[in-house]
């Protein structure tokens, strides 16, 4: 694969709780120079990063209910909103990760639903985190469908904040679980060439990762 393809897949991840607004912008120059797909910050950073990159190609994408998921649907769309009108297109929101195991899947579908509303109005794209390391093999089956069924545009490996981040073999099982109508994002522990190439053979559309000059040198 060449460098342009990789590039134009990497959702350039600026997550971490110490980053100050001085490294974010130094972040967006990178992802200027590189051309990436996107750039993925804190919410609080959505507006700098827009600002930042208003003249480029480069998308602005967040994250919802991040890292844990844990928060009311309600406080999620609200945070979309917020997201969305400080100007990213793109949201990556974190399933109710307990919820799913306890097998209340109304309520998990309601959730994505409600997010994927928010999106679809607004032109915006939702993918959907499925934390893969924390589930069992039928759990990560079954979460693809209701993802697919409630409307999301991507399905997720992870956050890249709990457990061991994204593996082949999730991204084998969720491609088998998901109509050609859903795309997928493989994030966490992508830090190499060989990686971001390795991922992109297996069928992932994006990858996320704060690697991204490690990864294009």
């Amino acid at each position: 694969m060449q460098k342009k393809e990789i590039a134009a897949m990497i959702d350039h991840a600026v997550l971490n709780p110490t980053a100050t607004d001085e490294f974010l912008i130094s972040e967006c120059d990178k992802c200027r120079k590189y051309n990436v797909a996107s750039i993925c910050v804190k919410p609080c950073h959505v507006q700098m990063a827009a600002d930042a990159l208003k003249d480029t190609e480069v998308r602005i994408s967040t994250v919802i209910g991040f890292p844990h998921g844990t928060t009311t649907t309600k406080v999620k769309v609200e945070e979309a909103k917020e997201a969305i009108a400080n100007g990213a297109t793109e949201l990556d929101m974190v399933i109710n990760i307990g919820k799913l195991m306890t097998e209340d899947y109304d309520y998990v579908q309601k959730e994505i639903r409600e997010l994927a509303d928010v999106c679809l109005s607004n032109s915006a794209v939702l993918k959907v985190i499925i934390e893969a390391c924390l589930l069992t093999e039928q759990q990560i089956i079954k979460v693809c469908s209701i993802a697919e069924g409630a409307g999301a545009d991507y399905v997720k490996t992870s956050t890249g904040f709990n457990g061991e981040g994204a593996k082949l073999e999730h991204v084998e099982l969720m491609k088998k679980s998901i109509s050609e109508n859903v795309k997928i994002k493989a994030s966490g522990g992508i830090r190499t060439w060989e990686d971001a190439v390795k991922f992109a053979e297996a069928g992932c559309h994006r990858l996320g990762t704060s690697s991204t000059a490690i990864i294009m040198r």
